[in-house]
């Protein structure tokens, strides 16, 4: 295909008018990226991908406003957040992303409760229709606005919040970290930073949550063994092959995202909380950037996973394959993969401190 411009890409998928539409225009654009992916990667081509990404989930969003509206349920009836979680939530999806998603509404005293409940319910399940007909598998965990959990009013989600809060066992904890990284992608963003900033002010309140955090946050290692060797798959068709996902990738953003809740940030990005970080004084120049190199590199390597059509939705198992681990990027990664074994001991004694000056 011609290679199409970021303008005219966005210009199609906002002028699209069926999920089918923007099928064609996704499919186009992702074997556009990928001849890109061949060459050095680049934070700019990241981005491009993560506005692409926004663009064809807000057009999504708006057209299943428009179904709802001609089968007579009219326009929404309060206002509402449709938010990205995870990777999407980050500004970091991959070409091949799944769905995080969720919804936030409003409260009203014209509406029954059960009246709301319906409208979204309706509402998120066009969404996650169309983004099924765009090539976006569900996420596994069910993290996803079709599942009531994550479809909400503001004040349900208050209260669920809450119910973590006072009950920090492991699977209430990994909610709320997933929760830490929501982001508005369409509607409201008044219910987002509402939500964002109770939870922000509770840790600050309750700094004995940090330690439930902190160990959910160290749960996933760097993947560097003690001899700097890579740890890479023994079995199965990745053999020889090294998970760039769960041994670097999520490993960083885990640990950049406790010290950016730790100290009130709002920004979801990993990059922006380590901007911040930096400008807050909180970390040094010099850390900051060994972080921000470390990232880059993890990103780069993520994006080069191979990926794979499952039902004709785009997947990827998050691993470079043997054959890729050739020496110059064998120490890219161990570069990766040393700095990121050094935040996990900065987070850790961080975090440990902190809790230790409060209790003081």
């Amino acid at each position: 295909m011609n290679h199409l411009s970021m303008e005219r890409i966005l210009e199609r998928i906002y002028q699209s008018e069926q999920f089918e539409e923007m099928r064609i225009t996704r499919d186009q654009v992702h074997e556009m990226f990928r001849e890109h992916l061949l060459f050095p990667y680049t934070s700019e081509l990241g981005q491009q991908i993560n506005q692409v990404h926004d663009a064809l989930i807000q057009r999504t969003t708006q057209i299943a406003e428009h179904l709802l509206e001609d089968e007579g349920y009219g326009k929404p009836p309060v206002a509402y957040a449709f938010i990205l979680l995870g990777s999407g939530g980050r500004r970091e999806q991959t070409l091949w992303s799944d769905q995080d998603n969720g919804l936030i509404y409003g409260d009203c005293e014209t509406h029954t409760q059960d009246e709301l409940d319906l409208y979204f319910d309706m509402l998120a399940s066009y969404i996650i229709r169309g983004l099924d007909v765009l090539g976006y598998p569900p996420c596994e965990g069910n993290v996803i606005s079709s599942n009531p959990q994550w479809r909400k009013s503001l004040q349900g989600y208050k209260n669920m919040m809450n119910g973590w809060f006072k009950e920090p066992d492991w699977e209430n904890v990994r909610y709320l970290l997933i929760l830490a990284d929501m982001r508005c992608i369409y509607g409201s963003e008044l219910l987002v930073t509402k939500l964002k900033q109770l939870f922000l002010d509770y840790v600050q309140e309750h700094p004995g949550l940090l330690k439930y955090l902190l160990s959910n946050t160290l749960h996933h290692k760097i993947s560097l063994g003690i001899f700097s060797h890579l740890i890479t798959e023994r079995y199965g068709e990745d053999a020889g092959g090294f998970d760039i996902k769960y041994g670097a990738y999520i490993p960083i953003v885990n640990g950049i995202r406790l010290l950016a809740i730790q100290a009130g940030i709002l920004a979801t990005s990993t990059i922006e909380r380590i901007k911040q970080l930096k400008v807050k004084g909180i970390v040094s120049e010099e850390l900051a950037n060994d972080w921000e190199m470390a990232f880059s590199i993890a990103l780069k390597l993520r994006d080069s996973t191979p990926f794979q059509l499952d039902e004709e939705k785009y997947t990827t198992r998050g691993k470079l394959t043997a054959d890729q681990l050739n020496k110059e990027i064998r120490m890219q990664l161990k570069q990766c993969l040393r700095t990121g074994i050094q935040l996990q001991k900065y987070v850790g004694k961080s975090i440990g401190s902190h809790i230790e000056r409060e209790k003081g």
